[in-house]
């Protein structure tokens, strides 16, 4: 992991109830390669990652550690699985669009591969 992910998944998430911007297309360049696998999908309104394992039991063990994840921080993904795989966006709804919460979100998700969840 490097120093620029760990910073981002020690942050944790603001609320966010509208009002503010969605974030621009040149803070998202900044962001995203702190978050690697992660795409921004929907013309700029969304990160995806498609995440594969060995079987489906460790598929569920990721789903219940992201739902852990998520609920901490108040940020919920949609994310759609099989046996051996998960597919996560994070979007922030309130705003139509990405904020700095889907990208924390998304660091501390990819910080669950470091503990071997593969």
């Amino acid at each position: 992991m490097t120093q620029a992910t760990t910073q981002l998944s020690s942050k944790h998430c603001a609320p966010c109830e509208g009002g503010c911007e969605p974030l621009k297309a040149d803070r998202i360049d900044q962001l995203l390669p702190q978050v690697p696998g992660w795409k921004v999908i929907d013309d700029g309104m969304a990160i995806q990652r498609r995440f594969e394992f060995k079987g489906f039991f460790r598929t569920m063990s990721f789903i219940n550690a992201m739902a852990w994840i998520a609920n901490q921080e108040g940020h919920h993904p949609d994310f759609s699985a099989g046996f051996n795989f998960c597919e996560v966006t994070f979007t922030t709804h309130d705003i139509d669009g990405l904020s700095e919460n889907d990208f924390i979100c998304a660091a501390r998700v990819n910080a669950l591969l470091d503990e071997d969840i593969e």
